[in-house]
């Protein structure tokens, strides 16, 4: 035996399995079951005197999920992107947006007729 010694391997002097004297006392807990809409029953623990919130994400696919196994929350509704443009025509009737460029254009013409330099 090379190296002498009949330590085990990865071990140190003293070492031993931790136990609940050298941690301290593990807090009370108490644990909840939050359902998600797709089915999902998570269990969380959480000490006696925290406040338990009424919704937690599930950890499974991500949705909201409740206590109320019965009714759980329902998916959000994820809205589609909106390009500047689709705002703009919310926000404007296609004669107020042909008024408005009108303007543009007579102005731009009258400041190109005047010599201003437009870039």
């Amino acid at each position: 035996m090379a190296g002498g010694g009949s330590a085990i391997r990865g071990s140190r002097v003293g070492a031993g399995p931790m136990g609940e004297a050298e941690r301290g006392e593990a807090a009370a807990r108490q644990t909840v079951t939050y359902h998600c809409s797709n089915s999902h029953r998570s269990v969380v623990a959480f000490a006696i005197e925290a406040v338990v919130p009424e919704a937690w994400d599930c950890p499974k696919c991500g949705l909201p999920a409740s206590q109320d196994a019965e009714n759980p929350p329902p998916a959000p509704k994820n809205e589609p992107y909106k390009t500047h443009l689709a705002y703009v025509k919310e926000r404007r009737s296609d004669k107020e947006a042909a008024d408005i460029l009108d303007e543009a254009l007579k102005l731009l013409r009258t400041r190109r007729k005047s010599g201003d330099l437009i870039f």
